[in-house]
């Protein structure tokens, strides 16, 4: 399967946190960046953070400081730390590997 799958959205309180994962087939997750996007209702879809395969990132400027992204290149899969959590966070994250997108978790923060 070349469709990366996400896991490990869900519900939490404004200041937790969530740990997503997206594990993707090797012959992709090898060669390629990987990404987390999110979108929100009513909101188009934006980056959130990439990793390449050597490991360098770049953040959103909404999430640096919060949320950590890393990958795995034994387990061919890719995390994202997310801490400090806000209501602005709530939406649905994606992630993307060689052009192949996930179906997506949704994340809700609460008041």
């Amino acid at each position: 399967q070349v469709q990366p799958v996400e896991s490990g959205g869900g519900l939490v309180q404004a200041g937790g946190s969530l740990k997503l994962s997206c594990a993707a087939s090797r012959i992709i997750f090898n060669i390629a960046v990987m990404a987390w996007y999110r979108q929100a209702p009513g909101k188009p879809r934006e980056l959130v953070a990439e990793i390449s395969r050597s490991g360098t990132t770049t953040y959103a400027d909404s999430v640096r400081g919060r949320f950590t992204i890393s990958r795995d290149n034994a387990k061919n899969t890719m995390y994202l730390q997310m801490n400090g959590l806000k209501s602005e966070d709530t939406a649905v994250y994606y992630c993307t590997v060689a052009g192949f997108w996930g179906q997506g978790t949704q994340v809700t923060v609460s008041a």
